[in-house]
């Protein structure tokens, strides 16, 4: 158990310092970041006009929100759906699955240490960044940092496990490119990334009150902006959790099918 452990570190670790060697494309990807965020904070402004509050967001709050949404998914993303997908089309995985390892652990150990790197030399610094140019407001309470960190975790898990989905259903679909990019904008959407799931249609909220994309990024950024309080936090990070469960389920099922019937391709 321990040297298996020590092997998913070490995954971790590799995939960190590989990200490490590519850290320059991260600077001028928070540059990047930071012109996204002050387009939305222009934008927002205009809606808000001498509105105090839309949805119980006030404007600082709002542009706290996009800042962070934006931040986090910097940790969160990760490309192990079109690695998987890739592997799988040049029959590479094949080979993995006879190694002394879990593949799909090592594909989220991997997405862990590309987040982690991200964390570090992009999120944090860029928030400093933006910090400095928008009016943004960072809790003095030490709770609510601890419950973002929490939320952002589960965040993680959640999107890694749909990225998972997605790339093992290449084994059924054959070529996947068109589902991963169709995942990618329905998650931009629904997560709460480009508009907080408040804001959108009483149906639309009811209709994605079932589903789990709001559990990526809608969650933590309000946690951080404080736009959840009290008993609404231990609702929203409750709900992270059950995503986190019940996800688990269709990726086992997907996954012992399609070792069953494994097609390579290219291979």
């Amino acid at each position: 158990m321990g040297s298996r452990l020590s092997m998913y570190l070490e995954m971790l670790r590799i995939r960190f310092l590989m990200m490490l060697a590519y850290r320059t494309n991260y600077y001028s990807g928070i540059l990047i970041y930071s012109i996204n965020i002050g387009a939305y904070y222009f934008l927002w402004q205009a809606i808000y006009g001498g509105q105090e509050s839309i949805q119980g967001l006030s404007v600082v709050q709002m542009t706290t929100y996009v800042a962070i949404a934006w931040m986090a998914r910097a940790f969160y993303f990760n490309n192990i759906d079109r690695e998987i997908a890739q592997e799988i089309q040049e029959g590479k995985v094949a080979v993995e699955m006879i190694r002394p390892y879990n593949y799909l652990g090592m594909k989220t150990m991997q997405g862990l240490g590309e987040g982690l790197f991200r964390l570090l030399f992009f999120s944090a610094p860029g928030m400093v960044i933006v910090w400095l140019l928008f009016p943004i407001s960072f809790s003095a309470d030490v709770s609510v940092w601890g419950f973002f960190f929490i939320s952002l975790v589960f965040s993680f898990i959640v999107n890694t496990q749909i990225n998972l989905i997605t790339g093992i259903l290449t084994f059924f679909l054959l070529y996947n490119t068109g589902l991963i990019r169709a995942k990618r904008v329905v998650i931009d959407l629904f997560s709460g990334l480009l508009l907080p799931i408040s804001f959108y249609p009483l149906w639309a909220q009811d209709v994605m009150a079932f589903l789990p994309f709001q559990a990526i990024s809608y969650i933590p950024s309000m946690i951080f902006t404080e736009g959840f309080t009290g008993g609404e936090v231990y609702t929203a990070l409750l709900q992270q959790a059950v995503w986190c469960i019940i996800l688990f389920v269709p990726i086992q099922i997907l996954w012992v099918t399609a070792r069953r019937r494994l097609i390579v391709q290219g291979g």
